[in-house]
Parts: structure tokens; C-alpha cells; sequence
């Protein structure tokens, strides 16, 4: 048995999870004299700083005789591992005085500390140093400074030292996308990304990472699809959670359950907190709070992104209850909220209309939990006394805000004033919102429909004209759906689409079958002159021929239900059937003979109208027929219906 039989052993138990094994070498070193051995020593202190053991692996260090290289460099990289760079940086410098001359080994760690440091003037310092003495510039050495200008955020520097590398491997490239793809240059981090040589899960990661960050949320999927495509696996958690944070920004649940699926549950990928909260926080935006709830409920271990993200997602999907006892349980379970805890708490409590809740709440950040109120809070508690009307005291609360009031808080009470029509109030919101952002083309339109609510007319015609002197234009209306795991934009009356013909279609036959069960829209947000009816319109007539095309066993009877709507959700309707002629209702159901044809006329006095038509014959099988007739249709002549049970003729 000699020293390296130790210092194997000691290698062997850092792979273990305990320290009980290492500890009982240690005693056996000490009993046979080896402690003084100056390799076996450095290796108890890599031991000890692996298991997390600093104290020990200090207290060996400090109380020994001998020191070399190997042993200055050890305790140096425990101290930046244990996310301590001053007291890393101060035992280099000690090492300096001790006429110990470092190795590039030594360097690179205290690198690493000036980068978790982010102190560029001390890493400018190491840098010279390294360009005076001896030490060995290895690629290792050179990507390590780079590195550590990138986190330094000097990424002019870092591009000088990546240029004049001689040799660059993966690290080199990633950490330079890095760099850009977080200081918000997406062009050219994806010109370093489309110039590798060669790229491992990292290199994706920190591109993908650099989209979905920054906002870019479907191109940070593209690039998910083409990196599954190349047979590279996300192995890392770090990938799988920024492609899910862009499947929350786009809700795209679908491509969400995928991976769940596909890298969770067939264990391809190992469900740590961190991932799970990514599920959940995607399952609750996406709209599948119950599927948020479930995935929460089975957490073995829930850390206060856990609870932070389900009270968010209950309280922004009007669970303001559910949201509030959550909160409770994580106050009993003893974990400490944070702002983001009381954002969601007080975001749940105005969603809720529960003022009483709200106010204590907002008291106990300070008084319980001394959390100062940021805007964000302010702004949830001005959103909560808007909804319910208290509008003066809202204005309050943003008068003795301790920080100048935002977007946020100034939107909160401009939105309730469109909620109660106080026209007086919103326009002293609108106006310092205006100051606060004058490009903003919502702020003009929620004004413009506050006046229009109040009919001051003037004042709409001002805050148009006041759009075109400024140049501001609306920004059109933008809504997004997932396809097959794939993300479709729309834009208002957007006909891009190659199959938007055959969509508006399905639109409009949702919408009739909504009005037609009751469904009344809410046109307030229509920004519009319009002061009064359209009285003045040309009325139009609308006829539906029925003939029944029976087949054998149907010849006795069918039966007609009949449901029409026009725009203005008025209108006459008659039905004739043979020599009969009767008025009906918006919804009727008649008996017919077999052979019988219907006549269904429809006035309308805004050329408008829609409907559906059920064919019940003698054998049970429902025939379901739309019409649809506009202004625009050539002569009012539209066929809905190619199918042999019925023919339909709509004429004007």
C-alpha cells in the first residue's frame, strides 16, 4: 500500500454519495503516518470541496506545512464553486506572494471567478498577467478568456481574442453565441451558429435559448425542429426549458405535450423541478390549468417557482380562490413568497373582484413579509379597485406611488374608465400615457371608444385626427393557432393563407351558430363614428327553396326546422309551402308532407342574412344545411349544399 493506493480510493468515493467511506480513509491515512504526503493531502481536499465540505478541505489546507501548485489551484476552483470569486481571487493573490507560480490550470479558474464576478477591470488585470508570465496557452486557457470577457459583457474584446485563435473548438463558438444571442444580437450570434464547424446540444441550446428569451419564439422552435431532425437529443434540461417557455409564448400546447411525451415519459430526459415547473408554467399559459394542476400535485419536491407558477396560472384564469388557498398552503408548508408570489396573489385578487382580500394582502408584503411594493404591485392593486368602480381611489393609489407611476398603473385606470365610462378621468390617463409612450396605437383607440361611450363625438374625431398629425397608424389585430405542432399567424381580414377561403368559411359558420344559440358580441372596443342606425338601409329579401331529394322510406313525412338571424338580429320571416303561406319564428319546426316544397323568405333590413335548415326525415338521419347571403353576393345567389339528400337555391 502505497500513496496512490489513497488517492485512487479517495477518486473512487467522490463518485459516492456520502462522505461516510472517504472519512474512514482519512482516519486510515492519518493512523499510518500518510498524512504529511503531499499528494494524498491534495487529494482529501478535492474529497472534501467535491462532497461540499469546505470547512475540511480549508482547514487541511491552512494547517499545512507544505503547498504546491496543485493545492493553491484546488482551493482556488472551491471557493469559485462554491460561488465565493472574492475569496477565490484573494487566495490567488496569496499564492502570488507565496512565490507559487501558477499553471494555465490555475488560470482558468481564476477566470471563472472574475466571470461569476462579472468584474471586467480585475479580468483585464489576470489577462495582462497571463500575456507576461510563462503559463501555458492552451485552447482551454484561451476559451476561458474569452469566456470571460463574454460574461464581462465585453464582447468587442472577446471577438478580438476568438479572431486570432489558431485553433477553435465547439466551447469557442458556443460561448460567442452566447455573447451576442444575450446582449441581444440575434444576427450575428446566428452567423457564428451557421458558421460552426460542428455543434453538440450545447450549441443549439444557447441559440435556441437566444431566440426564445429575446422574444422570438417561433423561430426558437424552427430551430428545435431542425436540431431533432440532425438526431441530436436535448438531453440537457436547460434546451427542453427555453423551447418550452416558447411553446407558452406562442401556446403551442400540442408541441408542449410532445415532449413530454417523447422525452419525459419515455425517461429519455430526467423530470427535475426545474423542467417540471416549465410544464407546468407551459400548461397553465396554454390555456390547460386542470393538466398544470395534475403534473403540480404529483411534485415530489416543489420549490417556490412550483407554487409562484400554479398561483400565476390559477389567478390568470379567474381561480381566484384556488389561486388564494395555494398561497396559504405554501405559507404553511414554510417557504417564504417573494414579488412575483404577490403578483399572482393580488393579480388573482382583482381578477376575483376581491378587494377586502387585495388590500390585506398588499398590506402584509410589508408589514408581514417586509417585501417593499414594486409598480408591478401597485399596478395589480389600481387594475383591482378600477374593475370594481373604485376609480377615485385608484387615482389615489397612483398619486402616492412611491416610484413614478408606468404604463402599467396608468393602463389599469385607463381600462376602468372604459369599464364605468368615466371619460373625465381616462382622458387624464390616456394623456399621461401618451407622454409615457406617444408611438402606442392602442392608447388613441382605447381613448377614441372611452368618448365614443360617452358619445362626444368631437372628442373621437380629436383623437383620429391627432393619429394621422402623429403619424400612428393601428397596429391590425394578431392572433396565432397551432397545426400539427406547427404555428399560423393571422392578421385581421388576412387572406394569405392559401386555404383562408375554406377558413372564413368555418369562421363564419361558428359565428352564425353562436348568434343563432344567443351569443351577442361585444362591438364596444370597435373604434367608429357611427352615431346612429343603419335605418337607412336598403332592405333586402332572402329566399331558401327546399327540395327534398327522399329516399325510399322516406317518402311518408320529414320534418323542417328553420333558424335564420339577420345582422341587426331582427328581421320578418315567412315560409310557404305549396299554396300555404304563414309567418314564422326565428326558430320554428314544421311538419311537412314528403312531397312538399318550402319557400323560407327572409327581410332584412341590413342585407344580412344567415341561417340553418334541418331536414329530420321518416328514418332518423338529420340533414343539416347554412345559408349565408351579404350585400356582396352576385344577386344573393349562394349554394352551400352539394349533397344528394336535399338541393338548396338561395336567391335575393
Amino acid at each position: 500500500m502505497d500513496n496512490r493506493t489513497f488517492v485512487f480510493a479517495l477518486k473512487g468515493c467522490e463518485q459516492l454519495v456520502g462522505v461516510f467511506e472517504g472519512e474512514e480513509i482519512h482516519c486510515q491515512i492519518y493512523k499510518l503516518g500518510f498524512d504529511l504526503n503531499l499528494l494524498i493531502l491534495n487529494g482529501l481536499i478535492h474529497f472534501y470541496l467535491k462532497h461540499g465540505s469546505l470547512v475540511s478541505a480549508c482547514y487541511l489546507f491552512d494547517t499545512s506545512s507544505v503547498k504546491d501548485v496543485v493545492s493553491w489551484t484546488t482551493m482556488i476552483d472551491g471557493y469559485a464553486q462554491k460561488n465565493l470569486p472574492e475569496e477565490a481571487l484573494k487566495l490567488f493573490y496569496s499564492m502570488l506572494s507565496s512565490n507559487v507560480e501558477p499553471n494555465e490550470v490555475t488560470m482558468i479558474t481564476v477566470l471563472s471567478a472574475c466571470s461569476l464576478m462579472g468584474n471586467l477591470s480585475v479580468g483585464r488585470l489576470i489577462h495582462e498577467y497571463i500575456e507576461k508570465s510563462n503559463v501555458n496557452r492552451t485552447l482551454n486557457l484561451v476559451n476561458a478568456l474569452m469566456d470571460m470577457y463574454v460574461k464581462c459583457g465585453c464582447l468587442t474584446t472577446a471577438r478580438e481574442v476568438f479572431d486570432k485563435m489558431e485553433t477553435r473548438d465547439v466551447f469557442s463558438w458556443t460561448s460567442m453565441i452566447n455573447g451576442y444571442a444575450k446582449d441581444g444580437d440575434l444576427k450575428l450570434a446566428r452567423n457564428f451558429f451557421d458558421e460552426m464547424p460542428e455543434r453538440n446540444v450545447v450549441s443549439w441550446n444557447a441559440m435556441i435559448a437566444g431566440y426564445s428569451q429575446k422574444d422570438q419564439p417561433e423561430e426558437a422552435l424552427k430551430l428545435f425542429h431542425e436540431m431533432e431532425k440532425t438526431g441530436i437529443q436535448p438531453i440537457e434540461e436547460g434546451t427542453l426549458v427555453c423551447v418550452l417557455s416558447a411553446c407558452s409564448q406562442l401556446c403551442c400546447l400540442g408541441l408542449g405535450r410532445r415532449i413530454y411525451q417523447y422525452y419525459v415519459y419515455l425517461k429519455k430526459v430526467q423530470l427535475s423541478v426545474t423542467l417540471t415547473n416549465a410544464f407546468i408554467d407551459m400548461y397553465a399559459k396554454c390555456g390547460n390549468i386542470d393538466e398544470a394542476a395534475k403534473l403540480f400535485n404529483k411534485m415530489p419536491k416543489k420549490d417556490l417557482v412550483s407554487w409562484n407558477s400554479m398561483i400565476i396560472g390559477c389567478a390568470a384564469h379567474g381561480y381566484a380562490k384556488q389561486a388564494l388557498d395555494l398561497f396559504e398552503q405554501m405559507k404553511s408548508m414554510g417557504l417564504w413568497p417573494d414579488d412575483i408570489t404577490f403578483v399572482g396573489v393580488l393579480s388573482a385578487c382583482s381578477h376575483g373582484g376581491l378587494v377586502v382580500e387585495g388590500r390585506k394582502y398588499f398590506e402584509d408584503m410589508i408589514r408581514v413579509f417586509s417585501l417593499e411594493p414594486k409598480a408591478e404591485h401597485y399596478a395589480c392593486m389600481i387594475d383591482l379597485l378600477g374593475r370594481v368602480g373604485l376609480l377615485k381611489e385608484a387615482y389615489e393609489l397612483i398619486k402616492i406611488m412611491p416610484m413614478e407611476p408606468d404604463e402599467a398603473a396608468w393602463g389599469a385606470l385607463l381600462n376602468a374608465c372604459r369599464m364605468h365610462k368615466n371619460v373625465k378621468l381616462g382622458k387624464l390617463a390616456a394623456g399621461r400615457l401618451l407622454d409615457l409612450d406617444p408611438k402606442d396605437s392602442g392608447i388613441y383607440v382605447l381613448l377614441a371608444n372611452l368618448c365614443a361611450t360617452g358619445r362626444r363625438w368631437d372628442d373621437v374625431r380629436m383623437v383620429r385626427s391627432m393619429m394621422r398629425d402623429r403619424g400612428i397608424k393601428k397596429n391590425p389585430g394578431c392572433s396565432s393557432i397551432e397545426v400539427d405542432g406547427e404555428s399560423y399567424e393571422f392578421l385581421v381580414a388576412d387572406k394569405s393563407h392559401p386555404r383562408s377561403e375554406e377558413i372564413y368559411q368555418v369562421l363564419d359558420d361558428i359565428f352564425l351558430l353562436l348568434k343563432l344559440e344567443g351569443y351577442v358580441p361585444d362591438t364596444s372596443q370597435f373604434m367608429s363614428l357611427r352615431e346612429a342606425g343603419c335605418g337607412d338601409c336598403v332592405p333586402s329579401y332572402l329566399a331558401v327553396h327546399i327540395v327534398p331529394d327522399m329516399t325510399p322510406g322516406d317518402t311518408d313525412w320529414f320534418d323542417v326546422r328553420i333558424m335564420f338571424i339577420t345582422k341587426s338580429g331582427a328581421g320578418k320571416c315567412r315560409v310557404e309551402t305549396g299554396t300555404t303561406l304563414f309567418p314564422v319564428e326565428a326558430n320554428s319546426r314544421l311538419h311537412l308532407a314528403g312531397k312538399d316544397e318550402v319557400q323560407l323568405l327572409v327581410q332584412s333590413p341590413l342585407g344580412l342574412v344567415s341561417g340553418y335548415i334541418v331536414l329530420l326525415t321518416e328514418s332518423g338521419r338529420p340533414k343539416t344545411i347554412l345559408f349565408h347571403m351579404s350585400e356582396a353576393s352576385p344577386k344573393g345567389l349562394v349554394q352551400l349544399d352539394q349533397k344528394r339528400t336535399s338541393q338548396l337555391f338561395v336567391s335575393a
